[in-house]
């Protein structure tokens, strides 16, 4: 007879029971004991053994909720995209003379230098001037990045019907748009999975995901062979061309589309905040995802998500704020006194970790940022731009020009007092939500911040 003295389950990373360990004891000999291991019914198919090797450890505890979705149409995409790149490489081989007698291979590898040349050039420069952007706005640009590619993909289709000088133009311009693919992908990609990576696993969901791409871009080969090879007309060409893009940017917009990002980025943190201050409401990412748009202009502050009532520049220069404040200047350059000064600005904004002035003529809000600037003080900037731009919007009475400064500056502090009264709140209750609030996200370009060195 055995009495049973502990029970220990033993789990994989996912949750899943792999196995339990029984201690128990027995009446018949004096401090013995006995323990069994119990292994559950045998649960994986051939099927689900494979598909592991493809998902992250932990699956799908280790990764977002939007992870799945997500893979499933980006999967789709990189199948569509392999069978359409297969007719535009063969439409390149056509334009450099395979086939051809007379063509040269020297020419071949001149016109491959050139392309891979330009590719690099493109690569450094766009890197250089939206690398900033990238990651706040990474949905826009993975997007984005396959529009450039199927461009890409329609230029190299299009070369074998032109002349010798054009066509090379035409091909060098191709990669130019591929190597601008390249930047927008590699980035945006990178972004999307720190977002999915819930147990900071990122190197391995990088890997599972290279994993993915690998044997879905077999598999898009393989039948891009059968369709290759049975498809030589050119309306039969560009036809399954047209379809196999349109089902690549289809699958793509619906990827994104299905990503619930938790970051606040500009258009984000516009429909966050107005809704919390004309509702009292916070959405949650996924009620955000719904709305947002994957295209949007810069800088924006749109109300609810629909009409524009504004514009706001973060991380500015001082110098541009100071020209909003008074555009003309003297002959070397100097600023002349404004009638809002900039101690009386310093002054309101005292406590914070930013100046904000608005310029009323051009609708738009600049934001100089202090050194000590967190997250946290560019969602508050940022909200109340989006406050103050809202309340100009819908100002009724008019104004009278000499007195657009004082008004401006009561609005700013009676918005900047609004605003404080309650954000401590708010990050609460984003972060309740769901939201990320100490991430940075609302610079897309490379900002400059200010101290104050002397104050008397």
């Amino acid at each position: 007879m055995t009495t049973t003295e502990l029970i220990v389950d033993e789990q994989d990373e996912g949750g899943n029971l792999t196995a339990t360990h029984v201690q128990s004891s027995t009446i018949y000999t004096e401090n013995s004991s006995r323990i069994d291991t119990i292994l559950p019914a045998a649960r994986s198919s051939g099927f689900r053994s494979i598909v592991k090797v493809f998902l992250p450890a932990g699956y799908p505890h280790s990764v977002t909720e939007d992870y799945l979705e997500y893979q499933i149409y980006d999967s789709l995409q990189a199948f569509s995209s392999s069978i359409a790149g297969l007719l535009s490489s063969r439409a390149v081989l056509q334009g450099v003379g395979v086939g051809d007698a007379s063509a040269s291979p020297t020419a071949a590898l001149l016109l491959s230098v050139l392309q891979d040349s330009m590719g690099r050039i493109a690569t450094i420069l766009f890197a250089h001037k939206l690398g900033s952007s990238l990651e706040p706005e990474c949905k826009m640009y993975r997007l984005a990045a396959d529009i450039l590619n199927d461009t890409a993909m329609i230029l190299d289709c299009l070369s074998p019907a032109l002349p010798k000088v054009p066509r090379v133009v035409l091909l060098s311009f191709s990669s130019i748009l591929r190597a601008l693919c390249g930047v927008c992908a590699g980035s945006s990609k990178a972004s999307l999975s720190a977002h999915f990576a819930r147990w900071g696993n990122l190197g391995e969901l990088n890997a599972k995901d290279s994993s993915q791409e690998t044997i879905i871009s077999l598999m898009g080969m393989l039948a891009g062979s059968i369709v290759v090879s049975r498809v030589s007309s050119t309306v039969a060409t560009w036809s399954s061309l047209i379809l196999l893009l349109s089902i690549h940017l289809a699958m793509n917009h619906a990827a994104v589309r299905a990503v619930r990002m938790r970051t606040m980025n500009r258009q984000r943190a516009n429909t966050v905040f107005s809704t919390l201050f004309d509702e009292g409401v916070i959405l949650s990412p996924e009620e955000v995802s719904k709305q947002e748009r994957i295209f949007e202009r810069d800088g924006v502050l749109r109300w609810k998500g629909c009409h524009v009532i504004g514009y706001c520049r973060i991380g500015v220069p001082l110098r541009l704020l100071l020209r909003s404040l008074v555009p003309r200047t003297g002959p070397t350059g100097s600023i002349r006194s404004p009638t809002i000064g900039l101690s009386r600005l310093w002054d309101l904004y005292r406590d914070e970790d930013y100046l904000l002035w608005y310029d009323s003529l051009k609708k738009t809000a600049m934001v100089v940022l202090k050194g000590e600037a967190s997250p946290t003080s560019l969602l508050k900037a940022w909200s109340q731009a989006l406050l103050v731009a809202h309340r100009r919007h819908h100002q009724v009475e008019a104004v009278p020009r000499a007195s657009v400064d004082e008004v401006t500056f009561t609005m700013l502090r009676v918005t900047l007092a609004d605003v404080s009264r309650s954000f401590e709140n708010y990050l609460q209750r984003l972060r309740t939500a769901g939201w990320d609030v100490n991430t940075a996200a609302l610079e897309t370009s490379s900002g400059r911040r200010i101290m104050l060195k002397e104050m008397s």
